[in-house]
């Protein structure tokens, strides 16, 4: 399959694998053996199966995930940001510097009004106001930044559905 003709391999797998990659989803940290013994098959079928996914790039990592708050990161900003001159080598210095900052734990191009919509993690609003004044507001080719400040946050899944497959 040709890059940038819209169509991503996807991995062909059975229900071994989906009840695999569903378990591991829910825990990361399950050991071999209780993964095994869930999904009933053996704990070495079980690792080798494990292996195949993560060689195939269907399970790309494995994290521990943190609660802002606890670590005095509690101001999280969703943060739409707009180009003002478009071109392909514009387009890839500003994917770089978005992709750089430490404070933005995701960022998704898009289509829509914006080209990019950031999550956005700081201790308190003056790191926030330092953010967009001396990093985001330097990007070159930045023409529109909106910002959103998260309330409260009613879900934040780390699971994909796997019903289709």
């Amino acid at each position: 399959m040709s890059p940038g003709s819209g169509k991503r391999k996807t991995h062909k797998f059975d229900d071994i694998d989906r009840r695999i990659i569903e378990e591991l989803q829910k825990s990361s940290k399950i050991t071999n053996a209780t993964l095994a013994e869930r999904i009933g098959i053996s704990p070495p079928s079980t690792l080798e199966r494990v292996r195949k996914l993560e060689a195939s790039g269907v399970i790309t990592g494995y994290v521990a995930l943190i609660d802002p708050e606890m670590v005095n990161k509690p101001v999280q900003a969703i943060v739409h940001v707009s180009m003002n001159r478009h071109s392909r080598a514009n387009l890839e210095k500003v994917k770089r510097a978005l992709a750089g900052f430490e404070e933005v734990p995701a960022c998704w191009h898009t289509a829509g009004d914006e080209d990019f919509v950031l999550r956005v993690v700081v201790s308190d609003m003056e790191e926030y106001e330092q953010f967009v004044t001396k990093k985001l507001s330097s990007v070159g080719y930045i023409g529109k930044i909106r910002t959103a400040f998260v309330l409260s946050t009613l879900k934040q899944a780390t699971q994909i559905p796997l019903d289709a497959v």
